[in-house]
């Protein structure tokens, strides 16, 4: 059998892989952004399930005949889909959050530059880190190891047998989204330590020299002493980011784990 004579005969299994693999795209980092053209997303689905179907297709698939059935199986994918999307984009969640901290500390929260990614104000370092995260994504290949999660979870998660349980809630909701603020924690913590000594030091130095303007020295500092730590922290930033894009994939794969049947 020729993959077009199997493509028309399983017509219904080959648009539940691509409604998966369309809920990935929708929200996966780079691939979902905004400036990213719905066309290209769609034909980048539409590519990836032609390749996996032949790979994926056996005679014991079980398709549902009426319509209620198969539109509660492609919810169901389509929800898969969203949740390993989120679950990969967490990361740049968190950086962005980082930056937002790091700017409203250092004296740049009131200048936002336009992020094409999302189509909104984004804060002036938030959205350097966030850059720079996505060359690492890049450079540290990190886009095949998402490829390769699509594929893994089609293994560990065979299509229309998906299982959303209770007790995935409390981990969807309550440990991915604290991740956010773990992540946004350890990577501007540094800078945080900097300027909350720095502005220990104003402090000693306005009760020691009342008759200076604190305000007019404070900010400039600040903005000095942030930059400064900034620029010293960029090469530990690269690692932990090479080592925050491995562990998220091992949670990608927990979470695959619990979507799977017993």
């Amino acid at each position: 059998m020729d993959l077009f004579t199997l493509l028309q005969s399983q017509l219904g299994f080959f648009l539940l892989i691509f409604v998966r693999i369309s809920g990935i795209f929708s929200v996966a980092p780079v691939f979902g952004s905004r400036n990213v053209p719905l066309i290209v997303k769609a034909g980048l689905s539409l590519l990836i399930s032609f390749i996996l179907l032949p790979l994926l297709f056996h005679n014991d698939i079980i398709i549902p005949e009426s319509i209620l059935a198969y539109g509660a199986v492609v919810i169901g994918e389509f929800l898969i889909g969203l949740i390993m999307g989120y679950a990969c984009s967490f990361i740049f969640y968190g950086i962005q959050m980082a930056g937002s901290l790091l700017d409203t500390q250092i004296g740049f929260g009131i200048v936002n530059v336009l992020d094409p990614q999302f189509g909104q104000q984004v804060p002036l370092v938030g959205n350097f880190k966030y850059i720079l995260a996505m060359l690492v994504f890049f450079a540290s290949n990190s886009h095949h190891l998402f490829l390769s999660a699509i594929v893994y979870s089609f293994k560990t998660i065979p299509v229309t047998q998906g299982i959303f349980r209770p007790e995935m809630a409390a981990y969807i909701v309550v440990d991915m989204v604290a991740s956010i603020f773990v992540i946004a924690l350890k990577i501007s913590l540094p800078i945080l330590v900097a300027l909350l000594l720095t502005d220990v030091a104003l402090g000693i130095l306005a009760r020691t020299m009342p008759q200076m303007n604190i305000f007019v020295v404070g900010v400039p500092g600040k903005i000095i002493v942030g930059i400064f730590v900034l620029s010293l922290a960029l090469p530990f930033y690269i690692v932990f980011l090479e080592v925050i894009f491995n562990d998220i994939f091992h949670n990608m794969y927990r979470l695959l784990e619990s979507f799977a049947p017993k």
